[in-house]
Protein backbone atom coordinates (compact mmCIF):
# COMPACT_ATOMS: atom_id res chain seq x y z
CA UNK A 1 0.00 0.00 0.00
CA UNK A 2 2.60 2.31 0.78
CA UNK A 3 4.65 1.51 -2.64
CA UNK A 4 0.56 2.87 -4.41
CA UNK A 5 1.26 6.01 -2.11
CA UNK A 6 4.36 7.03 -3.92
CA UNK A 7 3.63 5.97 -7.14
CA UNK A 8 0.92 8.14 -6.65
CA UNK A 9 2.97 11.07 -4.98
CA UNK A 10 5.09 10.85 -8.60
CA UNK A 11 2.41 11.00 -10.40
CA UNK A 12 1.40 14.04 -8.44
CA UNK A 13 4.68 15.94 -8.92
CA UNK A 14 5.12 15.14 -12.79
CA UNK A 15 1.74 16.41 -13.63
CA UNK A 16 2.50 19.36 -11.40
CA UNK A 17 5.53 19.86 -13.19
CA UNK A 18 3.97 19.76 -16.66
CA UNK A 19 0.81 22.19 -15.69
CA UNK A 20 -1.71 19.12 -15.38
CA UNK A 21 -3.14 21.01 -11.59
CA UNK A 22 -6.46 18.92 -11.68
CA UNK A 23 -4.62 15.42 -11.90
CA UNK A 24 -1.90 16.40 -9.66
CA UNK A 25 -4.32 17.54 -6.95
CA UNK A 26 -6.02 14.47 -7.10
CA UNK A 27 -3.06 12.21 -7.43
CA UNK A 28 -2.17 13.83 -4.21
CA UNK A 29 -5.18 13.48 -2.44
CA UNK A 30 -5.11 9.69 -3.95
CA UNK A 31 -1.55 9.52 -2.58
CA UNK A 32 -2.39 11.35 1.27
CA UNK A 33 -5.08 8.60 1.46
CA UNK A 34 -3.49 5.70 0.73
CA UNK A 35 -0.79 6.95 3.44
CA UNK A 36 -2.71 7.37 5.72
CA UNK A 37 -4.56 4.48 5.50
CA UNK A 38 -1.09 2.50 5.50
CA UNK A 39 -0.19 4.14 8.55
CA UNK A 40 -3.30 3.54 10.52
CA UNK A 41 -2.70 -0.40 9.52
CA UNK A 42 0.75 -0.12 10.07
CA UNK A 43 -0.18 0.86 13.89
CA UNK A 44 -3.13 -1.71 14.45
CA UNK A 45 -0.59 -4.78 13.49
CA UNK A 46 1.69 -3.15 15.63
CA UNK A 47 -0.67 -3.55 18.47
CA UNK A 48 -1.77 -6.84 17.62
CA UNK A 49 1.42 -8.41 17.59
CA UNK A 50 2.99 -7.42 20.54
CA UNK A 51 -0.18 -9.07 22.36
CA UNK A 52 1.32 -11.54 24.97
CA UNK A 53 -0.65 -14.94 24.40
CA UNK A 54 -1.73 -16.52 27.77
Amino acid sequence: MLYYAVVFFVIALIAGVLGFGGIAGAAAGIAKILFFVFLVLFVISLIMGRRVRA
